[in-house]
């Protein structure tokens, strides 16, 4: 890799630029599986909405059953499906049949999940000072698979580097996700750069390090985990624990 090619770095979101501490949410305990979850902030609210059209197992049963339809679309398609279709799917199986009642009360219901998740979120500061020493130097671009673009936006915020990014692509805006080719490709046009000239940064290995790879960029893997990388995946140019790393090995 010629460090001296690159002129624009490409971050990841969510435990790339910042923390996300699922940990921090509180307990759902559901057909003998215990799991942290927004649903305890939400289904008061919604118990209060849907009145005795409430039934908890109904909802819940609905709920995941939609969630896995939803993460099988993703997976097939390449494509993004909001947060706020992910309820309103759930609302119109449970008999919510107007749609402008069941657009409103999926939108409530929207925006107390995303509350609950930038709440468990946050930008560690030597992950935001990294960025700022690279900004004078190379141009800055965000690519991240959120569900939900008014908070993806707002976490990005919460960094205090926002205003660094000169591209940013939330995957709820665009209608596609990673790996999908096509998100990748629609950066390198909003930087008018080409591929070889970007270094993408992410924690995943598919969908930031083989699917950017493939794209022609070089790849910084940030692993956080201490984990092996898989054997089908590309080697990265860079492998860190952290983004705090990226100055120094870039030379700045």
């Amino acid at each position: 890799m010629d460090r001296s090619a690159i002129k624009a770095v490409v971050f990841d979101l969510f435990d790339t630029l910042v923390k996300w501490e699922p940990e921090r949410l509180p307990l759902l305990n559901w057909r003998e599986r215990v799991t942290h979850s927004t649903l305890p902030w939400i289904l008061p609210s919604l118990e209060e909405r849907m009145g005795p059209r409430f039934e908890l197992e109904q909802f819940l049963t609905v709920y995941h059953d939609v969630v896995d339809e939803i993460n099988g679309e993703r997976e097939r398609e390449g494509i993004e499906i909001t947060c706020q279709e992910r309820f309103e799917r759930t609302l119109a199986r449970l008999g919510y049949a107007d749609r402008a009642e069941r657009e409103l009360l999926a939108f409530h219901l929207t925006r107390v999940h995303m509350d609950g998740v930038r709440r468990v979120t946050f930008a560690p500061p030597q992950r935001s000072a990294a960025v700022r020493r690279l900004a004078p130097r190379f141009r800055l671009g965000l690519v991240s698979n959120f569900d939900d673009a008014q908070c993806g936006r707002e976490v990005l915020l919460d960094t205090g580097v926002a205003e660094l990014f000169e591209a940013v692509i939330i995957s709820a805006e665009v209608g596609l996700r990673k790996p999908n080719p096509l998100i990748y490709r629609r950066m390198l046009e909003m930087l008018r750069l080409d591929a070889r000239a970007v270094l993408f940064v992410g924690d995943t290995p598919r969908e930031d390090v083989q699917a950017p790879r493939m794209a022609g960029m070089s790849v910084a893997w940030v692993n956080n985990r201490g984990v092996d990388l898989p054997e089908s995946i590309p080697r990265p140019d860079f492998t860190l624990a952290s983004i705090a790393e990226l100055p120094g090995l870039l030379g700045v």
